[in-house]
């Protein structure tokens, strides 16, 4: 191959006082090179997890027929309608190392697949999770190897569920059998961790009060760096720093709106929106963000803990979700879940409109990653952690084949499709927890 010109590296950075600005990828970061240009778009190399708490009606969110192509969505599953032909739903996966049936075991065992030490004490132990074991190879070129997320502002202590420590709640990430990893809900800690430089927590934290604007300490940059792209990539940059000024000011809104507010708020501290499909979206935003500047490539998502009462005002339903999820087959209960259930999937629709929606090489943010959705839970009233509610999205660069539906005649072991994403991002293993085989399907040619 003959390069005719010298890229732009990958790792760019615009700096200023206390900030760094990764930029997403751009033209002038290719070689120059007719064999270079004529190269398909790269493989998947990002994964993302979303954790929903407490399972769904099954009823309202399982696809009809067999295995096939994904036809009318279920009325939970309504909101993808955008996106249904980059998602794949998946019935009858199950999580056997889950059992004895519990909270605490279906958080912790959704990304590990692994059996939990019952204890309420300190010295738990689980399993290394299957986005820690992605991080450690394709997180290890990236500013943060990996990022965890969450929505739930505080971390509960001591026993939490039938005798298991909170820990198995408070985090789904553990980067070994002992060392759960902390998530974060506030997005301004979230954007100093993406976009602040240097010095501790508080120091980067101070050095961003101190200033109006991430992008106004950086505009010196901003402009030489424009002087030497072309157009193409010059509106490419411009429409990236208009999403991160729109990041931040959501943010400030989001402050100054708690400064103003007299009433203390023991969960959500200065900077939370208030609605949590507010708080969710910008979430999911900061996610984007760090995804199309290749800050991290693998994230994790909790969009609320086992036993989360929280209610959800801004959809009708004045419940707590967790006494909720035990409806002893109440029809009403079951529909107010319901309804719970599909906010929570329009908000990762949400997410997938906004990957597919920003360009990336010669695809988009939504075909080069690959995403899990769902739940360590089936039926929540009977803590059945069989019939998962499961769905994969995004892909298309490394040839997975959305727009259908996969089922199951058998339970089949949740720690499969684990292992499968694992090895379409570069990861090969041989086993993980007890997997039994890996589901090709999902990027095999459907056949009708």
């Amino acid at each position: 191959m003959i390069i005719t010109k010298k890229a732009l590296p990958r790792r760019t950075f615009l700096r200023g006082m206390g900030a760094t600005l990764s930029l997403p990828l751009l033209d002038a970061m290719i070689p120059a090179a007719t064999a270079l240009a004529a190269t398909p778009a790269k493989p998947v190399r990002r994964l993302g997890f979303v954790f929903m708490p407490m399972g769904c009606d099954q009823s309202r969110w399982t696809p009809a027929g067999p295995s096939g192509k994904l036809g009318e969505l279920s009325p939970i599953l309504s909101p993808l309608a955008g996106v249904k032909d980059h998602v794949t739903a998946i019935t009858n996966l199950e999580l056997r190392n889950a059992y004895p049936g519990s909270h605490a075991t279906s958080n912790a065992a959704f990304l590990s697949a692994a059996k939990a030490k019952h204890t309420e004490s300190s010295d738990y132990f689980l399993g290394t999770t299957v986005d820690q074991i992605a991080a450690q190879q394709i997180g290890r070129g990236s500013q943060l190897p990996s990022l965890e997320l969450s929505m739930d502002m505080l971390q509960t202590t001591g026993q939490c569920d039938n005798g298991y420590a909170c820990v198995y709640q408070n985090n789904l990430s553990w980067s070994t059998p002992t060392t759960p990893l902390p998530s974060e809900a506030h997005p301004r800690i979230v954007f100093e961790r993406l976009f602040g430089e240097g010095g501790n927590l508080a120091e980067r934290r101070a050095a961003l009060r101190k200033r109006a604007s991430l992008l106004d300490w950086v505009n010196e940059d901003i402009s030489s760096l424009k002087s030497k792209l072309g157009a193409a990539d010059r509106a490419k940059v411009s429409e990236y720093l208009d999403t991160v000024r729109e990041v931040e000011r959501r943010i400030q809104k989001a402050e100054a709106d708690a400064v103003g507010n007299p009433l203390p708020d023991l969960e959500r501290p200065l900077g939370v929106p208030a609605g949590y499909g507010d708080h969710a979206r910008l979430m999911f935003d900061l996610q984007v963000l760090a995804m199309q500047a290749d800050i991290t490539r693998v994230t994790t998502f909790q969009l609320a803990r086992e036993t989360s009462n929280r209610t959800y005002p801004e959809i009708g339903v004045a419940d707590p979700h967790h006494p909720l999820s035990h409806h002893g087959n109440d029809p009403e209960k079951i529909a107010r879940m319901a309804k719970i259930n599909t906010f929570h999937v329009s908000l990762f629709a949400y997410f997938l409109e906004r990957l597919k929606a920003t360009p990336e090489g010669n695809g988009t943010l939504l075909d080069h990653s690959l995403l899990l959705y769902g739940s360590g839970i089936g039926n929540p009233n009977v803590h059945d952690h069989t019939n998962l509610p499961i769905l994969v999205a995004g892909g298309a660069a490394g040839g997975m084949k959305g727009g259908r539906h996969i089922r199951y005649e058998e339970p089949t072991p949740l720690a499969n499709l684990h292992l499968t994403l694992l090895d379409k991002v570069g990861v090969r293993l041989d086993a993980f927890a007890d997997s039994n085989g890996k589901m090709d399907e999902l990027f095999s040619p459907l056949t009708v």
